[in-house]
């Protein structure tokens, strides 16, 4: 099983399929490893725009951005726990 992560400029439109033919992505096995690179990116100055895999797994960038936001919290609150 495979993660797919599309990322490009700030303020592009989530690729369609005939455009993911031509992009280049990161490849993943695990959906954890997908969104940790696409958190990456996003703080690198560009936008993860599709996570895809092969399991059907399709996240376009604000659903990606809501999933990083919300995994951030969670590390927060385990922190002040600990």
């Amino acid at each position: 099983m495979g993660f797919r992560v599309y990322s490009g400029p700030h303020g592009a439109p989530t690729p369609k399929a005939f455009e993911r033919e031509r992009m280049l992505f990161k490849e993943f096995t695990t959906l954890d490893e997908a969104m940790s690179w696409a958190g990456h990116v996003n703080g690198s100055g560009l936008t993860a725009l599709l996570v895809e895999g092969d399991d059907g797994t399709r996240m376009e960038k604000q659903e990606i951005t809501a999933a990083l936001r919300h995994r951030e919290t969670e590390r927060g609150q385990a922190a002040r726990s600990a």
